[in-house]
């Protein structure tokens, strides 16, 4: 039987409004203090399904989650995921998490939050950027939630190897991008419709088109053939979409 894990109540969630007043210039966007604060509604609010992919995230971690070994978030941001893990997995598979962000400022948010929950496994905080590569030591799960469109594209490569080479045999490596559509009307018309969703979810065409020219230069999505391409030629033996709404993905490889 898995035991839930309990989380005090603390601040409720600071609503997202980074974009909200007009800008004479836009900044690249970036994981600083303003917009770890709100991150946590950011993602709600305009991620398709963001609690369903969670659960689902759960699921897959539950089944390659093995004695002894480590489950890694990169890109951790809030530590968001790494509670939904520990919700997921047996309470009696010893396991160590450890949660990795280049934000110091969405490091302290996860850490008061992982403080405040009711955790039966050990886990680690660290600062690191990941495009300049990253340690990982006899891993069951990797996972990268809306991560690697940030790394540099020069960079993923060299990323990707570095998680296959430090997952057990058999570990997964869990990915969950935004994705390029492989025809261009119809990657306009998914762009169209994550958009509505949004406006649906209370945000203004001034907060969309900002956030939208913000990210320009530092969120680069691949399509998802060259997502599954990546992964087989780093050595993942089996590769698998699990999640799929318009221009956001989900997939599980396997070492």
């Amino acid at each position: 039987m898995i035991k839930p894990v309990l989380e005090s109540q603390g601040e409720p969630p600071v609503g997202d409004r980074l974009f909200a007043a007009p800008r004479e210039r836009i900044q690249d966007f970036d994981f600083g203090s303003d917009t770890a604060v709100v991150f946590d509604d950011m993602l709600e609010r305009s991620v398709p399904y963001y609690d369903e992919i969670q659960r689902m995230v759960g699921e897959l971690a539950s089944d390659f989650a093995a004695p002894g070994k480590g489950v890694y978030d990169l890109g951790c941001s809030t530590g968001t995921t790494l509670l939904h893990i520990a919700r997921a997995v047996p309470q009696d598979v010893p396991l160590k998490f450890v949660g990795i962000d280049s934000s110091p400022e969405m490091l302290e948010l996860a850490r008061q939050k992982l403080g405040r929950a009711t955790l039966t496994q050990p886990f680690e905080l660290r600062h690191s950027d990941l495009n300049h590569g990253v340690r990982i030591d006899d891993a069951c799960v990797v996972m990268l939630i809306l991560t690697l469109q940030f790394i540099r594209p020069l960079y993923r490569e060299s990323l990707m190897r570095s998680i296959h080479e430090g997952l057990a045999d058999r570990g997964c490596l869990i990915l969950v991008e935004k994705v390029l559509g492989q025809d261009s009307t119809l990657n306009r018309l998914f762009i169209q419709h994550h958009y509505e969703m949004k406006r649906g979810r209370g945000y203004s065409e001034l907060e969309i088109s900002q956030k939208r020219e913000a990210l320009e230069n530092v969120l680069v999505p691949y399509r998802l053939e060259e997502n599954r391409d990546l992964l087989r030629k780093v050595g993942f033996s089996a590769v698998d979409v699990f999640f799929k709404w318009y221009n956001f993905c989900g997939i599980v490889a396997i070492r």
